[in-house]
């Protein structure tokens, strides 16, 4: 029924093949991550005191993961510096205008 309702609006399943391991890879990647860095890292305190506590935490680890975090992918350049750069380089000088 998914299939065919989402065949009926036109759009296309985010999911790949069937039984192809690699459709949930990222976010097995991401939450792995979250888990070691986060909520088992060395800083977490053991137990939690509530869930207000882990959500406060969840929060920053998600805002130091898209903005600082050192990223391989970004040549280990935090995703924030590689963005800047990335809309730098796309930037040309206008041709004709000024002193040349």
């Amino acid at each position: 029924r998914f299939t065919e309702r989402l065949d009926e609006i036109g759009a296309r399943p985010s999911i790949g093949t069937v039984a192809d391991s690699y459709d949930n890879a990222l976010a097995e990647t991401v939450n792995g991550l979250y888990k070691t860095e986060c909520v088992f890292g060395p800083d977490a305190p053991r137990p939690w005191d509530d869930v207000d506590q882990l959500e406060l935490a969840t929060l920053g680890w998600v805002h130091w993961f898209n903005t600082d975090r050192l990223h391989s992918h970004c040549g280990d350049v935090p995703p924030d510096e590689f963005e800047a750069a990335f809309y730098a380089a796309q930037q040309t000088a206008p041709t004709g205008v000024g002193n040349q």
